[in-house]
């Protein structure tokens, strides 16, 4: 399996690292608020060959400081660590980007000490994290990915996508309990792109946004807008 697209340069999405993103394909969810939901189409044909990047990155040895490996689900990828040994071979810290919904991936890439970060989304509660995320959720996978990142001694961050129709104080409330003591939680804006399925949803707005914060705030270390 290859992936699909290449952002070459992201001053963004590692924190404090200068990174290119690479995508894959498949993913397990299908979010209705996703911005890269495009590349979910079976008629998506799109692909960056493997040999492509690693000739990439070979020549941005000493610029760029990491790789973000996003998706679509990269767990879902088969040969993910042998891809990403590769990466690591070349020098390069990465980061990835997961729903955690294959915790054992997660734990054997972490205990390979493969991935240097990893951003994990949380869709919402548990009790509408079905609804959020398009499909059935093992809900015990997303539990042991969160308690696999407690206790990784990596840095990481968890995000959200606030989306006006489907998250509520009640639901911000228990995601907090669902996350009390984690480090870092990212509230993102939704915004509506080409890449979204469902272009007919709308963002949190900032104030009841900035209220969510606040309730976070109760549980979690350090809570943030991104986006707004």
């Amino acid at each position: 399996m290859e992936f699909v697209a290449i952002n070459k340069l992201s001053l963004l999405d590692y924190p404090n690292k200068v990174s290119c993103i690479l995508f894959t394909r498949t993913c397990n969810f299908r979010c209705p608020f996703c911005h890269n939901g495009l590349t979910l189409l079976e008629d998506y044909e799109t692909e960056v060959p493997f040999d492509e990047i690693i000739s990439f990155l070979k020549k941005r040895q000493g610029i760029l400081d990491g790789v973000v490996i996003s998706g679509g689900e990269p767990t879902l990828m088969p040969d993910l660590a042998e891809k990403i040994r590769v990466i690591k071979d070349l020098g390069f810290l990465v980061k990835l980007d997961t729903n955690g919904s294959n915790p054992d991936i997660l734990l054997d890439l972490l205990e390979e000490g493969l991935i240097d970060y990893v951003a994990m989304d949380i869709k919402n509660s548990i009790a509408k994290y079905n609804l959020t995320a398009g499909a059935k959720v093992n809900h015990e996978r997303i539990l042991k990915s969160i308690d696999i990142l407690k206790n990784s001694g990596i840095e990481y961050e968890f995000r959200t996508t606030l989306v006006k129709e489907f998250h509520t104080k009640e639901d911000i409330y228990e995601m907090g309990k669902l996350l009390e003591g984690c480090p870092n939680l990212y509230l993102q804006k939704f915004q509506v792109s080409d890449g979204v399925i469902n272009k007919n949803l709308h963002p949190v707005d900032e104030d009841l946004a900035n209220n969510f914060v606040d309730i976070l705030s109760q549980y979690i270390d350090n809570v943030e807008l991104r986006g707004y």
